[in-house]
């Protein structure tokens, strides 16, 4: 039963099985940790996704990887000709392929927030983040080099991967958790991206991350259920 969920009060309680019956074989609980067609199809799809994008970076050859993922960056240059495809087609791809740590947090987290919150509401959220984090972080840099505080070259910096979904992600499942385990999760993961902001190594990438996780945050509306008022509960009096 998922958390915030009650029990219905007066169920009946289910028939036992016939004598002789074999059990009733139950899934391990880890099992729930992986996205299944039924379960979780936009994961499941997404997951689908990413493995063949991973096994086309494996397999060909530096070139062909360079060219396809220089052609899915959400640079300045791009996002300007084609904001809409390049946004799609930057998530398609995912740095160090599907054993990296971005792919296991990927898998798990939007996971568990698509079985909490449905696949359209864990879209949302995802895209979001992905989108928010980067106008947010491109968009300064098309004006740093409009008023010539930076080179033209960094119109075509290369910029794709999941990163900025997974850690909307995050933000987004952590209101769907109960509180004990909801702010020790975003203090961690918040502070591992201020970690690195601090590192000064990508400080572009790096705010990008902060900014995905405060998106997450913001769509607690959006992926919590709605409850139904009393209003709208009670019987016509009509």
């Amino acid at each position: 039963m998922l958390d915030g969920m009650p029990r219905q009060r007066g169920a009946t309680a289910p028939a036992p099985a016939p004598v002789g019956a074999p059990p009733a074989v139950r899934a391990p609980r880890w099992w729930h940790l992986l996205p299944t067609p039924a379960g979780t199809p936009f994961t499941f799809a997404y997951v689908a996704v990413l493995a063949v994008t991973s096994v086309v970076t494996t397999l060909a050859g530096p070139a062909l990887v360079h060219s396809l993922h220089e052609g899915s960056s959400t640079d300045v240059a791009h996002l300007l000709r084609a904001p809409v495809s390049v946004l799609l087609a930057s998530a398609v791809w995912i740095a160090g392929g599907l054993l990296s740590p971005y792919a296991l947090a990927f898998v798990v987290v939007l996971t568990a927030l698509e079985r909490r919150a449905g696949g359209v509401r864990a879209m949302g959220a995802f895209l979001a983040g992905h989108v928010v984090a980067t106008l947010a972080t491109e968009v300064p840099v098309g004006l740093a080099v409009l008023f010539g505080h930076l080179p033209p070259t960094s119109l075509h910096r290369l910029d794709y991967g999941i990163s900025f979904g997974v850690a909307a992600s995050v933000g987004a499942l952590a209101g769907l958790l109960r509180p004990w385990l909801r702010w020790p999760l975003l203090v961690l993961v918040g502070g591992a991206l201020v970690d690195d902001l601090i590192a000064f190594a990508d400080p572009m990438t790096n705010w990008g991350h902060l900014i995905a996780l405060a998106t997450g945050v913001a769509c607690w509306p959006l992926v919590r259920p709605r409850r139904r008022t009393a209003a709208a509960i009670a019987p016509s009096s009509r």
